[in-house]
């Protein structure tokens, strides 16, 4: 005889594993460079800017400014004009992400900037929220 619904949900749940593990699909990379002389190269920022969806220039402006130092952007990465810890580069580019890509709504990464006039909008594309950020870009 067939096994009624409820013997067979209690029958999934005893298989079930005890903790399932959720990955999140939006992982920020963390920065890889090293230092050379006086300086910090970043290798893998345009990958950065990329995985967050943003310009790099923009990501740059910011890190550079919070981090109070000179940099520049080049093809192949970043140069910051001072010895930096990877840890504060990546604490940095976590703020970012918080303030100029995760949607302050459903906390998706799925947004984009909108520049209105002298304004600045995050746009969520999967919820449709608009928030405004204080952003000059």
């Amino acid at each position: 005889m067939a096994e009624s619904y409820e013997q067979l949900v209690e029958k999934a749940y005893k298989i079930l594993p005890e903790t399932i593990v959720e990955e999140e699909r939006f992982v920020v990379p963390k920065v890889k460079g090293h230092i050379q002389g006086n300086s910090t190269v970043l290798s893998n920022f345009m990958q950065i800017a990329d995985t967050i969806g943003r310009k790099p220039q923009h990501l740059l402006k910011y890190i550079l400014k919070e981090l109070a130092t000179p940099g520049e952007l080049r093809k192949n990465g970043v140069i910051i004009g001072t010895k930096m810890a990877a840890a504060r580069i990546n604490e940095k580019i976590e703020k970012y992400v918080e303030e100029f890509v995760l949607c302050r709504e459903c906390h998706k990464p799925d947004t984009k900037l909108l520049k209105e006039g002298n304004f600045v909008f995050m746009k969520c594309m999967a919820c449709g929220a608009r928030h405004s950020v204080n952003a000059k870009i």
